[in-house]
């Protein structure tokens, strides 16, 4: 068997056994992952697939293909965490495969360098945390992953011809799904990188060229539910062009605002551990060959269009007032094969040194890490130090210390390796255990915190149809998921449902406190209230006194019977 396909089949393995075997091992979390997954539910319970609603409620903030490929998993494995999380994790492995297929048009030298750039792409820290929950964010990364990489096999084929013509299709049919999935950033990323590769190329009237043909099959493949949309909902797309575009990305009171640096303060800890071997990607990209005696760079097509494809987006989500880390998704696929081919080529004229700092680093850095926590350990359980851990269970605490230890030694037969592609695979196969175990050893501050699920399913028996539900702002999306309702009353504050109230003349739906406490004497053993711990410490003075009250923690949330 050629390396190539050795190193394939690993991809294919940490496909398989880090994003689809450890999905249904977590507790679903608010408010993201019960969000996408009760919309889903709810156009399956109701039969309507062109309207998104979310507790009966329409629900503008998406469009539609989203929602439809988790309500086609539960449809095929049901209504579980598994189900949900399908689409994301499948997501990244079509992402990743892309990634392969578009990085073996330039490693035509050595095979091993396009299943490395996968594997780099698999085992970056943010696209794994994103990539193993119930979100859209991996699954827009996948349409703009396939319309990028689509465009640039365009641009390779001869002007003109039916193999450009048929690339430039497939550009505009990922574009089209961009766009039924997140809307327009599925127009304006790929703008923003390939307009600029266009320039550095000098192929200036390429950019009108072959604009046409992509953005004609874009238009044709959004146009059916775009269309139906805006006849059942004729507000659509005033709400979802200004709330969710024009106001998130530039008005001064955008939601998650941040300033212009924050990306680049907090983006670097994302790529992890890949990060540390950038200077020596760097430096073989932008190596000097010698040609007859001179001195010159060789940057292919390849390597500019990632460029671009990496810095002109990552640019405009630092422009944007409302950010969040999940934005630069998108990203990681151009970074993965930078990194790929630069690592290769420097590594394959023998020049170790780069990649030797980058790997003891990456040594220090994950060593220091299980020496504090070794450290914590002894300290707290065998000479009783009351350090605060915020995990108070031994065993998950050693099973990330056997984790960081495993990476470690990992990090070390990469710097002991005397072979460029082994070195990356071993750098690369590092943190697969860590990542692995985090979906087991997940805090129990963060399952408090993120998951009312564990806490409303113990409590399934107290709640019947004829029961009235109350529910604070952060628990509705999950109280609606796991009881199978549509009908929830909301307290105080109706958050990313005030738009739906309002819309579907249901005010009466949201409740202040009193209001809440009449209905609740009005009801006697009727009525449910589940919220958050702080919410209800708020609201409990002016409540009946409850015949049931449960808590997950104090950072958790309240189940209380009436």
């Amino acid at each position: 068997m050629s390396a190539a396909r050795k190193y394939s089949f690993i991809v294919l393995f940490l496909v398989l056994a880090l994003y689809i075997a450890p999905l249904g091992v977590r507790p679903m979390f608010v408010p993201d992952e019960s969000r996408y997954a009760e919309v889903p539910r709810e156009m399956i319970a109701s039969g309507d697939w062109v309207s998104p609603h979310l507790n009966g409620l329409r629900y503008f903030e998406k469009p539609a293909l989203g929602y439809w490929a988790t309500a086609a998993s539960i449809m095929v494995f049901g209504e579980n965490n598994f189900a949900i999380r399908l689409p994301s994790a499948l997501s990244v492995a079509l992402t990743a495969f892309i990634i392969l297929g578009i990085a073996a048009c330039e490693a035509k030298k050595d095979e091993t360098t396009a299943p490395l750039a996968a594997l780099i792409f698999l085992t970056s820290l943010e696209v794994y945390a994103v990539g193993t929950f119930c979100v859209l964010d991996s699954l827009l990364s996948f349409f703009l992953t396939g319309t990028m990489a689509a465009f640039y096999l365009a641009s390779t084929a001869t002007p003109g011809s039916r193999q450009e013509k048929k690339y430039l299709i497939f550009s505009g049919i990922f574009c089209g799904l961009a766009f039924l999935t997140k809307g327009f950033l599925a127009f304006a990323v790929p703008i923003l990188a390939i307009v600029p590769f266009l320039l550095s190329q000098r192929r200036f009237a390429d950019i009108f060229r072959m604009a046409w043909l992509p953005l004609l099959t874009a238009l044709l493949v959004a146009l059916p539910w775009s269309v139906l949309i805006h006849l059942r909902e004729p507000q659509f797309w005033h709400y979802f062009f200004w709330n969710e575009h024009v106001q998130r990305f530039l008005a001064e009171n955008a939601q998650h605002k941040k300033p212009f640096w924050y990306f680049f303060l907090s983006a670097p800890p994302m790529f992890l551990p890949w990060i540390l071997l950038v200077p020596t990607a760097v430096t073989g990209l932008f190596s000097y060959t010698s040609t007859n005696g001179t001195g010159k760079r060789d940057i292919s097509p390849l390597v500019s269009f990632c460029i671009c494809w990496f810095v002109f987006p990552f640019l405009f989500f630092s422009v944007s007032n409302g950010k969040l880390l999940t934005y630069i998704l998108p990203c990681f696929p151009p970074f993965a094969i930078l990194l790929s081919l630069g690592l290769h080529r420097i590594l394959s004229k023998g020049r170790f040194r780069s990649f030797q700092l980058g790997a003891i680093s990456a040594v220090l850095l994950y060593g220091a890490l299980l020496v504090a926590i070794i450290a914590l350990l002894f300290a707290t359980h065998f000479f009783g130090f009351t350090i605060a851990l915020p995990e108070n269970r031994i065993w998950k605490w050693l099973m990330a210390a056997n984790g960081l230890f495993v990476m470690v030694l990992f990090f070390i037969a990469a710097v002991r390796s005397r072979k460029a592609s082994r070195k990356i695979l071993l750098f690369g196969l590092a943190p697969v255990l860590i990542l692995f175990l985090a979906n087991f050893i997940m805090p129990d501050l963060t399952l408090e915190s993120k998951a009312p699920v564990l806490l409303l399913k113990r409590h399934e028996k107290d709640v019947t149809p004829a029961s009235i539900i109350f529910s604070g702002e952060k628990t509705v999306q999950a109280a609606c998921w796991y009881y199978k309702r549509n009908d929830i009353y909301m307290v105080e504050s109706a958050g990313e449902l005030a738009y739906g109230l309002e819309h579907d003349q249901s005010v009466s739906r949201l409740l202040d406190v009193q209001e809440v406490s009449r209905l609740i004497a009005q009801n006697p053993g009727r009525c449910v209230l589940i919220a958050s711990v702080k919410h209800y410490e708020n609201w409990e003075k002016f409540l009946p006194a409850p015949s049931l009250l449960d808590n997950s923690g104090a950072k958790g949330y309240v189940f209380v019977k009436y």
